[in-house]
């Protein structure tokens, strides 16, 4: 109920900015339409009205766009990363709006005579130079330059922000996901590749954090806020944990889904403490799309440890979720690691399932040790060339 409220109270605001908007426009053309009407040549009076009047919006847009250009924060504020903002845009705006400003001050004496002699060159296009067309054609221009202004201004300084600073958190998501991949850490890569990719937009947030998830999942000292940056801390501490793989299954198999999710981090952060059953759980009745998505994580790092017949299980279960109407959504962050993990199931060789005990193994089923120089061994011990991204 909250929910579609808020959801219905956005809506309305966004519909009384559209108005808000749309009122000076339509105040304007009417404006026109009626001048228009009233000369010998409508259309010709009309199309070069709205010639002029588009024209005077843009040059207005321009300026509001150099006025309203934001500026980088200094110090502590800067994004953290390989690369620095560049602030030429921001220089250059900095330079016009000063020049702009200090030649229009110098010329406000003379502005009434240079008002009447745009109006004066621009009449024709209204239809001829009488006594009407002059003023109209200078107020014409003079109405639309500062709603284009004002327009470029407002929509500047609301959503430019916010574009930069998404593409600055997402290429600091990017340099720190090649970090761990430099590492070794092909789950915590994979996971910052997928988060960059959603603050650009080019994957659905199918993997949606529950409201209560937070409360549920434990508070880890130092880590950041919100659930994805708990289950970051826990499965950075996975290799030091002195947790076992039963206690691991145990948590996970407590039923709540913030235990379940921190099972599943401690198995993205140490495959030792895998169980595959739960990962299959996990992907095919998850709690949620973030369940899920973690799941999907956690099955990622058990690829090259898998054994021929549970990776066909964990295939059959991955592929079956992406075509379930009610499973994994196209185009969304878990379609695109679930297509990756189908991928290297089809590329790797996978390690032969172990005898029982007491029995022989048979010679053709040991696999051969690769040697130091063998182009087959990877540096994160995978067993393959890549990890095929």
């Amino acid at each position: 109920m909250a929910k579609a409220r808020r959801r219905v109270g956005t809506s309305a605001l966004r519909a009384v900015h559209w108005t808000a908007a749309g009122v000076p426009v339509g105040t304007g053309l009417l404006g026109l339409l009626l001048f228009s009407l009233g000369r010998e040549d409508a259309w010709q009076a009309l199309g070069g009205g709205l010639v002029v009047a588009g024209a005077s919006a843009v040059l207005g847009g321009a300026l509001g766009f150099l006025f309203g250009v934001p500026r980088v924060r200094g110090g502590s504020d800067e994004p953290q990363g390989s690369y620095a903002p560049n602030t030429n845009l921001e220089q250059v705006s900095d330079w016009l709006t000063k020049v702009l400003l200090g030649v229009g001050l110098t010329q406000l004496g003379s502005l009434g005579e240079r008002l009447h002699d745009l109006g004066t060159a621009l009449a024709p296009a209204l239809g001829g130079e009488d006594g009407a067309a002059v003023p109209f054609a200078a107020a014409l221009v003079l109405y639309f330059l500062v709603f284009g202004f004002l327009a470029g201004w407002l929509v500047t300084r609301l959503a430019l922000p916010r574009v930069l600073t998404d593409a600055d958190q997402a290429l600091d998501l990017f340099l720190a996901g090649q970090d761990r991949d430099r590492r070794g850490d092909k789950v915590g890569a994979d996971d910052l590749r997928m988060r960059a990719m959603h603050q650009l937009g080019l994957l659905g947030d199918s993997a949606a954090q529950p409201a209560a998830l937070a409360a549920q999942l434990p508070p880890s000292a130092g880590s950041p806020t919100g659930p994805e940056g708990v289950v970051a801390e826990v499965r950075s501490t996975a290799r030091r944990s002195a947790l076992t793989a039963d206690q691991v299954r145990d948590l996970f198999a407590d039923g709540s889904e913030g235990r379940r999710i921190q099972a599943l981090a401690l198995m993205q952060g140490d495959p030792s403490l895998a169980d595959l059953p739960s990962v299959l759980d996990a992907i095919e009745h998850p709690r949620s799309g973030f369940e899920q998505y973690h799941a999907l994580l956690a099955a990622r790092g058990l690829l090259s440890f898998l054994p021929g017949a549970e990776a066909q299980r964990l295939r059959d279960a991955v592929a079956a979720q992406l075509v379930d109407p009610q499973g994994i959504p196209y185009g969304s962050d878990r379609s695109w690691l679930a297509e990756k993990i189908l991928s290297r199931l089809q590329e790797t060789a996978f390690v032969p399932a172990q005898p029982a005990a007491g029995q022989p193994v048979p010679a053709a089923s040991v696999p051969a040790a690769p040697s130091a120089a063998s182009p087959s061994a990877s540096p994160d011990g995978d067993g393959s060339q890549g990890d095929g991204s």
